[in-house]
């Protein structure tokens, strides 16, 4: 489980980033892989899942 903080999140459109916290890199997340409901500046727990594009945050619920 990787822990971040919502860098972005854009509800209308249902995408954003992640920044992960160990590796300071940033994932796609889309509201297909929310558990929770998220807003920038939350923390939360995640997990990794292979996308289109590259690493994709899944899973994702406030820490």
């Amino acid at each position: 489980m990787n822990k971040g903080t919502v860098k972005f999140f854009n509800e209308s459109k249902g995408f954003g980033f992640i920044k992960d916290e160990n590796s300071s890199k940033e994932y796609f997340v889309h509201s297909s892989g929310l558990i929770d409901q998220i807003r920038e500046d939350d923390e939360v727990t995640f997990e990794l899942q292979e996308g289109k594009k590259g690493l994709n945050a899944v899973n994702v619920k406030l820490a």
